[in-house]
């Protein structure tokens, strides 16, 4: 069990694979993932809450010195990283696909994609001729900074690039875990709740940006776009959030304006 999402990780390790346009095959190896985990009769109480509660301690605080190495080394090389979050299916590889498309020649980007298993997504991304790393995390629910390390070494992103960084499909764990980015954006999709900031308030209040995707449905689903920003904001007073649409193009030169306002 992982000691501060919970998650169950002894069933499988992170992988980290690169695509190669020569031949396609996967390079992955094999790397311990980098959580303790706490013995499950240790603790002052019977219950293990304090063990538990100094166990998270250690494990942020070792992400959180990996995550200040990686944001060092892609300061020092001009690498911009933007960490995406969301729940499944929210539209972040179509947003990618589509970013990817948009500014060619306007800036070099590389993509990192994290995903439990497969390399369906870095696939689609390989397709549009980026240069992508595929992150699997085995049963782990979230990227960490010693991943983020390990994927930049296999990607070695040019100097200058914009690293767009899928992270796993999840609400929850991605948002307590700096991998050394330079801002995180949250997407949200009009087929999900308005309430979700409020239920999720650690991943909203974490967020640089929110991006309220597939706006093109709004006229088919109960979503109140000004609802779902006042709980965002309830939470996060100075978060940005822009209504866009992956599919049609609608809102996207707005995310694009706050692309390039990274640097």
């Amino acid at each position: 069990m992982c000691g501060t999402c919970g998650c169950s990780e002894e069933s499988g390790g992170t992988r980290i694979t690169m695509l190669r346009e020569d031949d396609g095959a996967d390079h992955g190896h094999p790397h311990p993932h980098p959580h303790e985990h706490p013995h499950p009769h240790a603790g002052l109480r019977p219950d293990g809450a304090v063990e538990t509660v100094t166990i998270e301690q250690r494990v942020l605080a070792k992400n959180d010195l990996l995550a200040e190495r990686n944001r060092t080394w892609m300061t020092e090389r001009g690498v911009v990283a933007v960490n995406m979050m969301s729940s499944p299916g929210a539209g972040k590889t179509t947003l990618l696909e589509r970013t990817i498309t948009d500014l060619a020649g306007r800036r070099p980007v590389a993509v990192i994609e994290g995903d439990q298993e497969t390399r369906l997504d870095a696939d689609r991304i390989g397709r549009t001729g980026c240069a992508v790393v595929q992150v699997n995390t085995g049963a782990g629910c979230h990227l960490d900074a010693e991943m983020m390390r390990d994927a930049l070494t296999a990607l070695s992103p040019a100097e200058g690039s914009l690293l767009m960084v899928e992270n796993v499909g999840n609400l929850v764990c991605p948002a307590l875990f700096d991998l050394g980015e330079r801002a995180k954006a949250v997407i949200i999709s009009v087929t999900e709740g308005t309430d979700k900031p409020l239920k999720y308030p650690y991943m909203f209040a974490a967020a640089d940006l929110i991006l309220v995707n597939k706006a093109d449905l709004l006229p088919y689903v109960d979503f109140d776009v000004e609802q779902c920003t006042r709980h965002a904001r309830s939470v996060n007073p100075d978060v940005r959030v822009l209504t866009i649409s992956a599919t049609t193009g609608e809102g996207l030169s707005h995310w694009y304006d706050w692309l390039a306002a990274q640097r």
